[in-house]
């Protein structure tokens, strides 16, 4: 997906994820910050659903809001078995996680380039 330029549209993008996650009771959600550290994307959020089911449902709500609010459709992969699920919405990469998938990738220690992970984030 193509990538904004404008800092104010990265970060209205940025809000919207994690205001649709929070709407959709997501678990431990947390933003890494990407800009200056990588080209792939400004941001990055992990976060987990109870099941399976909650993971599709949230992936495919915050799809649809991002298609929504700035008339560029998300990329999904993992849809099927939502175990883990990949939102590609250009300036913000999200994976969505059921808590043992999650754990077991651990992508917050990979990306947290010498910083501490945040407490209570398994």
């Amino acid at each position: 997906m193509p990538r904004a330029s404008a800092p104010d549209e990265v970060e209205a993008l940025h809000a919207l994820v994690l205001g649709s996650l929070d709407d959709d009771q997501a678990v431990d959600t947390v933003s890494i910050p990407l800009a200056g550290k990588s080209a792939i994307a400004d941001h990055m959020v992990i976060a987990s659903g109870r099941s399976t089911r909650q993971v599709a449902s949230m992936a495919q709500k915050l799809a649809e809001r991002i298609k929504a609010e700035t008339g560029r459709p998300a990329r999904i992969e993992g849809l099927p078995n939502a175990d883990w699920v990949l939102i590609d919405a250009g300036d913000v990469i999200v994976h969505l996680f059921r808590p043992e998938v999650r754990s077991f990738y651990n992508l917050e220690r990979m990306w947290a380039f010498g910083e501490a992970p945040a407490a209570g984030n398994a």
